[in-house]
């Protein structure tokens, strides 16, 4: 691997605050970002959604259990797939043990794909997962989130006209004021960048993530008892 330039350490360290003056106000940015978040409006969710789970059937107020807010990754795995889709397998290794610090915070975290639970287990016991992972398949969940399409009707997809395929990536944010359950948040594609730390971790590298020379962003990636 070739330097890209070589500078002494006075220089370097020069170079490296212009640029953590520059990191500074991204992070104050995303903070005020953030802030706006929180302050968007909510929606109440009237449909009774109903999920298969391992504890057995529950509608999507049961999904927070006691907690007030209910944080959601949309896994692809369609009806019919034996595994689950690899760039969302490489979001899920970063979810093991989230959970207990995410509870702390009144927030339930769940995982959640359109294929049978009988399905998603064995996929979960192969990659060696302990996080919630439940189905959808009763319900039309998946569906009115947006991250599910049918064959042959109008999809959207991050609220554009979609036609990519039948099964996309997504996190949902819901909150409940008693038994009532509100939809929040929603984000799709590059919004979900930020959730995964080897990607975080990649982008602090000269390399970065590599990818500029691969027919598509993520060729390279297998599951990870797959390389």
């Amino acid at each position: 691997m070739q330097p890209i330039r070589i500078v002494g350490r006075k220089d370097w360290e020069n170079e490296r605050l212009a640029l953590l003056a520059e990191e500074k106000e991204f992070t104050r940015l995303r903070d005020q970002l953030s802030a706006k978040r929180r302050q968007m409006p909510w929606v109440k969710v009237e449909k009774d959604y109903e999920f298969e789970t391992e504890r057995g059937s529950e509608n999507l107020r049961g999904l927070f259990g006691e907690k007030e807010q209910l944080v959601i990754y949309h896994f692809m795995m369609g009806s019919n797939w034996e595994n689950g889709c690899k760039s969302c397998s490489f979001w899920a290794d970063n979810f093991d043990g989230i959970d207990a610090h995410l509870a702390a915070r009144d927030v339930s975290f769940k995982t959640i794909s359109r294929a049978p639970l009988s399905k998603l287990l064995p996929c979960k016991k192969r990659m060696g997962w302990s996080f919630d992972w439940v189905s959808s398949a009763p319900s039309d969940f998946n569906f009115d989130m947006e991250v599910s399409f049918r064959e042959g009707e109008e999809a959207r997809y991050n609220y554009q006209p979609f036609s990519g395929g039948d099964e996309m990536p997504g996190i949902s944010v819901f909150a409940r004021n008693g038994e009532d359950v509100y939809h929040t948040y929603s984000t799709f594609s590059r919004g979900v960048d930020l959730m995964n730390g080897a990607y975080n971790y990649l982008d602090l590298t000269p390399k970065g993530r590599d990818e500029d020379e691969l027919a598509y962003g993520m060729e390279w990636l297998r599951l990870r008892d797959s390389y």
